[in-house]
């Protein structure tokens, strides 16, 4: 039965068809196994030319050409990707040494008269018309001196080096006659002096009624103080010199009714706290600068401060005993009384000796080195007999750059890599921080993370007014290939248009996956950061030391006006010192300032603010807050240093590699 079977299946007819389907199939491997060399060959002859992308390679950098470059692949639905670009891997990417944003006339013509942000914007339009100019004016110039220098540059070296004498000596009647102000054209260094002979003032009534109804009665203030200050005459344009040092002897007493003497420092129109010396010593617990106690005893009495002694001191309240004091060093300044004053600059702050005697030591704040100090003014109530300033340092960076550029390979910026970037780090920067630039360049950018370029950081520097500090940058950007200027003068309202520019080169030339952006005053702990970045994987956020319902102050050199910002707060804002953003965000901050709907605002860290808050409206966006982004000065553990002077960032990387650990350093 079943042999039978078998047999009605394999009928001749059913056998020949079986035998010449496998016939088929033999064939049909003959013929594969015979095309798949001539395959492999045909590539040579472009058979995939036609059907892969090639490597896009990038043409030369014109002047203000918009070229697009490649941008990371994501396929993240929500991203706005640029038009025409491609994954850079395998790609040959040449560095851009001019951004790549592109700006005209037209790019804030959507903006009406009525618009709130119209005053800024036609400040940004006549800032780049300007810088045009001087862009135009500098490669003109710097082909000319390639070829043959100009007549007048050696005068104007010369001037320049004239200009900064190692010490200098005026009069009276001179001090007066140049407005009560010593100009230091280089600032001071380390060991620098001035002294001061000067008479102060009888005292006079107080004509100030806020101050005059202090007292009760109908009996006047009486009033005599002077003020000298250390000013930053070269550190901004447009605003007045920040008070790198605020010397304010009061001889009759404040609200305390004492004679005093205090110290302070404005940054950016804004007062720190105050060092008040009331003729108390200073705790022996208290910090010292450079082994001197920050304020001296000018009186004395026997309870020298002490629990016990304050017992006994209500004690003879109660029983009616008067208490005593006596003199031990009488207040430094006295009422038609000549003396002689003396301010040192020290390794840790600033010194003053009056009469051979030490009086107060003031440490430096942050925000401020001592080449800010460019003038010395004296006002109030004194009568200055003479002035004379010595040790002075006789270059500044922005008159002799070369004094602090040193022109060694290994402080060149490694070759951009053909691959993606992990995080790229967008520095600002101003054309004459030569000094803050090199000092960057010769501490964390050396981390291993940068010169494997896994991470990339570039200055980004707006155009000067002055011409030969836009000389000295082109050459210092030729040198050392890591300065992208953004071709606008510089301007302080107009720093958020540098922040775009950040945002455009991040995505674009550099593709990067997380994008920072820092002040060349920041120190950067590389790893640290990236390590935050790398938490959210491919999440969209923004990481830094977060505001969170700040409103904006309408009275003051500060103030914002209802029609720059009529909201009473502002979005959430990371501080600007550092920060950092996902591509995608940057993306979208490029895409908007290009079709001219990006509401630009003067305060740059409050735009990056408002336009993620317009991205959150969309996609949602993790926010993280850290102290570690370290807005004034530095903590333990930091992530990012604010205010760090070139000596400062030094002596950080030096802790970082040889200690091991995060360090601060206190010396300016």
């Amino acid at each position: 039965m079943k042999r039978s079977k078998f047999e009605s299946l394999v009928s001749p007819s059913r056998l020949r068809l079986l035998q010449f389907l496998i016939g088929v199939l033999f064939l049909y491997l003959l013929f594969v196994s015979f095309e798949i060399p001539l395959v492999f060959k045909a590539d040579s002859d472009g058979f995939f030319t036609d059907t892969l992308p090639r490597p896009l390679l990038l043409e030369s950098e014109e002047d203000f050409s918009y070229k697009t470059a490649p941008a990371r692949p994501d396929n993240d639905p929500d991203r706005v990707h640029n038009p025409g670009s491609r994954s850079p891997e395998g790609n040959v990417r040449e560095f851009k040494g001019v951004s790549g944003l592109l700006f005209n006339d037209s790019s804030f013509d959507n903006i009406g008269s009525k618009d709130e942000l119209s005053v800024l914007h036609k400040t940004a339009r006549h800032a780049f018309v300007v810088g045009k100019k001087l862009w135009d004016d500098l490669q003109s110039g710097v082909q000319k001196s390639d070829s043959e220098p100009e007549p007048q540059s050696q005068s104007q070296n010369k001037n320049q080096t004239e200009s900064c004498p190692d010490s200098i000596s005026l009069s009276g009647p001179e001090f007066v006659n140049q407005g009560r102000i010593l100009v230091l054209p280089c600032g001071l260094t380390l060991g620098s002096h001035i002294t001061v002979v000067g008479m102060p003032h009888w005292a006079h009534a107080e004509n100030d009624p806020k101050i005059a109804v202090l007292r009760e009665g109908d009996e006047s203030v009486m009033v005599t103080q002077f003020m000298m200050e250390l000013q930053g005459l070269k550190t901004v344009d447009g605003e007045d010199p920040p008070r790198i040092l605020h010397f304010n002897p009061r001889l009759k007493g404040d609200w305390s009714g004492k004679p005093v003497i205090e110290q302070n420092t404005c940054y950016r129109m804004q007062w720190g706290s105050a060092l008040r010396c009331e003729g108390w010593k200073s705790r022996a617990d208290e910090e010292t600068v450079d082994g001197e106690v920050k304020c001296e005893k000018w009186i004395r009495d026997d309870d020298n401060g002490s629990e016990e002694s304050k017992t006994t001191w209500w004690l003879n309240r109660l029983i009616g005993r008067k208490k005593k004091v006596t003199l031990d060093w009488q207040y430094p300044f006295a009422e038609g009384k000549l003396f002689v004053l003396t301010l040192r600059a020290g390794l840790e702050g600033y010194h003053v000796n009056v009469d051979g005697r030490h009086i107060t030591s003031f440490p430096y704040r942050t925000g401020f080195v001592l080449e800010d100090a460019t003038g010395l003014s004296l006002k109030g109530d004194l009568d200055v007999h003479s002035v004379f300033a010595a040790s002075l340092p006789n270059s500044h960076p922005s008159f002799d750059p070369q004094k602090h550029l040193e022109r060694l390979s290994k402080w060149k910026a490694p070759p951009l890599p053909n691959g993606n970037v992990e995080l790229f780090i967008g520095i600002l920067s101003a054309g004459n921080h030569f000094a803050e630039r090199m000092a960057v360049r010769k501490s964390w950018l050396q981390h291993k993370l940068i010169k494997s370029s896994n991470v990339v950081a570039r200055f980004f520097v707006a155009l000067s007014g002055r011409k030969e500090v836009n000389v000295e940058l082109k050459k210092e950007a030729d040198y050392f290939g890591d300065i992208v200027i953004v071709p606008y003068m510089d301007n302080y309202d107009l720093v958020v248009l540098k922040t775009v520019a950040i945002s455009e080169y991040g995505v674009r030339t550099m593709a990067a996956k997380y994008i920072m952006k820092c002040d060349d005053d920041t120190f950067v702990r590389v790893d640290s950061v990236i390590k935050e970045a790398k938490k959210y994987g491919d999440k969209s956020m923004y990481i830094g030391n977060m505001n969170y319902y700040h409103k904006p102050l309408r009275d003051g050199k500060w103030a914002v006006t209802y029609e720059e910002w009529p909201e009473e707060d502002y979005p959430p804002y990371a501080n600007g010192p550092g920060y950092i953003i996902s591509s995608n965000i940057a993306q979208f901050i490029v895409a908007e300032f290009e079709k001219h709907k990006l509401r630009l605002f003067k305060m740059e860290d409050v735009s990056m603010g408002m336009w993620v808050e317009k991205f959150n409206s969309s996609k949602p966006v993790e926010y993280e807050h850290s102290l570690k982004f370290c807005q004034f000065g530095c903590v333990e553990d930091y992530y990012t240093a604010h205010y760090q002077s070139p000596r400062q960032m030094l002596c950080m990387w030096d802790k970082l590699i040889n200690v091991g650990k995060p360090q601060c350093c206190n010396m300016r």
